[in-house]
């Protein structure tokens, strides 16, 4: 079995904070959002080989940052983009490299935004009993919340109808972003060629689940899709629970540190008090109060109170007044 990793969108929600790295490398506690996947395939002897579909913009971050670590199965696989407005899509992507690098394996397809509570194995294991084209569900909770996904009816454990992104949805259970296909359902370009809409995976699954069986693997635990800041502020305090990640080479003077804050390498945190927040490497915060907030590397912000902020990279913010 063969698998894909989904990591070449451009995140222009979380922009500046991703306008120059990649979202599946932000920080989750001691890890990153990628790592946790990269892992769970390294540790499963049923997965061959991993690729990492990428873009021209993040190709050399992705190849530094594999070079850096101790997993052996992935390798690039870059698509020919450099901004949004080239991309292939979802399933155009996944069409290239399927073609590309001459799969014609059962394939899992993960996305790399995807912070998944349940363990990738079981899907894995629940994919085989299956022998058919599989997909994650999980019950958002929220029929609003429900309109940014693809909505998912059964019977049992088939999907006997598939919505993408329904203006009305009549449930909550939604398809998340990790799929199985057998060889034989590795038909994107069958699909493509038939004029459909190559952006978003569910638009496939949708067709597909018109075509041949297709079966959903329900969770209950918790899930994350890291596209936004307070989804990717919620996954920290999934990860940490309460707890906080000071880097050795951070200094932290006279300040108070609360709840799910993560103050990264070379970073100085000084007369302030933080909640609920991310500070990059070899940023300074001084005399600040900060709740869900994410300051970039190498910034400056001084005598100001932030709610709700994201900072890019070396910027400086500084109150004259101290007010």
């Amino acid at each position: 079995m063969k698998a894909v990793v989904l990591a070449g969108g451009y995140a222009t929600r979380l922009w500046p904070i991703t306008k120059h790295r990649p979202k599946m490398l932000l920080p989750i506690g001691e890890t990153t959002v990628i790592d946790r996947i990269f892992r769970a395939l390294e540790d499963d002897d049923r997965i061959e080989e991993v690729y990492v579909s990428t873009n021209e913009r993040f190709a050399e971050e992705f190849e530094d940052h594999l070079e850096a670590s101790d997993f052996e199965k992935p390798r690039l696989s870059v698509e020919d983009t450099t901004e949004e407005s080239e991309k292939f899509g979802v399933v155009g992507a996944l069409g290239q490299l399927v073609d590309r690098e001459g799969i014609d394996d059962d394939l899992l397809v993960v996305a790399g935004d995807n912070l998944m509570g349940f363990d990738l194995s079981e899907f894995v294991d629940y994919f085989e009993r299956t022998g058919a084209a599989t997909l994650a569900a999980h019950d958002v909770g929220d029929r609003e919340k429900a309109k940014s996904y693809g909505l998912v009816e059964l019977e049992g454990d088939r999907v006997v109808d598939f919505q993408e992104k329904p203006d009305e949805p009549n449930s909550t259970l939604v398809s998340i972003a990790c799929y199985g296909f057998p060889a034989e359902s590795l038909r994107f370009e069958e699909y493509l060629d038939g004029d459909n809409n190559p952006d978003e995976p569910g638009w496939f699954l949708q067709w597909l689940q018109s075509q041949e069986p297709v079966h959903a693997f329900v969770f209950e635990e918790p899930w994350f899709d890291i596209g936004t800041p307070e989804s990717y502020l919620e996954a920290i305090a999934w990860e940490l629970d309460g707890e906080s990640v000071i880097a050795e080479s951070a200094a932290v003077e006279r300040s108070t540190i609360g709840e799910n804050v993560h103050v990264m390498p070379g970073a100085e945190i000084i007369d302030s008090t933080l909640d609920r927040s991310v500070v990059f490497e070899n940023a300074t915060v001084r005399n600040c109060e900060t709740q869900s907030t994410i300051i970039d590397e190498e910034t400056h912000i001084e005598n100001i109170d932030l709610a709700g902020a994201l900072i890019g990279a070396h910027t400086q913010l500084t109150n004259g007044t101290g007010q």
